[in-house]
């Protein structure tokens, strides 16, 4: 039952199985996901568990596993180096990257509907998507009528969003692509008078800029979040959604962060969950926050 957090209601977010993704099963500290034609297993420090479907675990066709603190896939089966994954009217490229995803994430399938619905009822709204990385949320974004700047400090991972959006059939003219460190982005905007009816953020615990800054999210997650304040649109209906990870982070601390610099803006927080496609058991996958005007 939702209960109040400083405003917010409380509200965990399931996702659900679609027919381009399964998670199979989960257990010993591992999770058993097929994404398209691909099933992979990957390390779950969450699921603390036993095993449902022992005998299922032989059908994977690669498994991630660290070995002397270093990570590498084990294939069992033909894999491509990329095949499409699609969820709705979007499609993306599935990948076995060396940090043991796979580029797409499933947990965000509550929050791509959602962020879809906010645009939907907005006149072209300009959608910011900072930490963007493979672009599913650009993309779903662009479907539903934004036109969006899609930020990330990597180029390769640009790139993959970029095809990503090819791919799904977006225009060019839809998304604007800017290899650039998020928190100096965001303050460059700032500066010009930007505004934004519609932010997304999905800040690492770590990472490094395009021009090699360096991202603590302890340190640097309340600066930007004042930059963001700049450029978020007063208009009503413009929206904010802030997701988290790695950092491991309770929803409270993300929606008190929040509530710092925005206000009592009300809206929801809590955890993402990925439940399995045979059982009620769910997979907790991260945090989140959002509101709107």
């Amino acid at each position: 039952m939702p209960f109040s957090v400083t405003g917010m209601r409380y509200e965990n977010l399931t996702a659900l199985p679609w027919s381009d993704y399964e998670l199979l099963d989960s257990g010993d500290n591992m999770k058993l996901e097929r994404f398209g034609e691909i099933i992979v297993a990957r390390p779950e420090t969450q699921a603390l568990w036993g095993k449902l479907k022992p005998g299922l675990w032989d059908s994977a066709h690669a498994e991630f596993a660290f070995r002397d603190k270093k990570g590498a896939w084990t294939t069992k089966k033909a894999v491509p180096e990329s095949w499409p994954v699609s969820w709705k009217d979007t499609k993306a490229l599935a990948r076995l990257t060396g940090f043991k995803h796979t580029g797409i994430f499933p947990e965000q399938a509550p929050n791509w509907e959602w962020s879809a619905e906010q645009i939907s009822k907005l006149e072209k709204p300009q959608v910011l998507n900072l930490f963007g990385y493979t672009g599913i949320a650009s993309v779903v974004a662009a479907q539903a009528g934004a036109f969006v700047t899609h930020v990330d400090a990597s180029r390769q991972s640009l790139d993959w969003a970029h095809e990503n959006a090819r791919l799904s059939g977006v225009s060019e003219e839809s998304i604007r692509w800017i290899l650039d460190d998020a928190l100096a982005f965001a303050k460059r905007e700032a500066r010009r008078g930007a505004k934004y009816e519609g932010i997304i953020l999905d800040p690492p615990a770590f990472g490094r800029g395009a021009k090699g800054e360096v991202w603590k999210i302890e340190e640097d997650l309340p600066k930007l979040l004042e930059a963001l304040k700049e450029i978020f649109s007063d208009k009503p209906g413009s929206f904010f959604l802030i997701n988290g990870y790695a950092a491991g982070y309770a929803p409270r601390a993300f929606a008190q962060a929040v509530e710092s610099v925005f206000g009592a803006v009300g809206g929801e927080c809590g955890e993402l969950f990925i439940q399995e496609s045979s059982s009620e058991r769910v997979v907790p996958a991260g945090i989140y926050v959002r509101f709107v005007r």
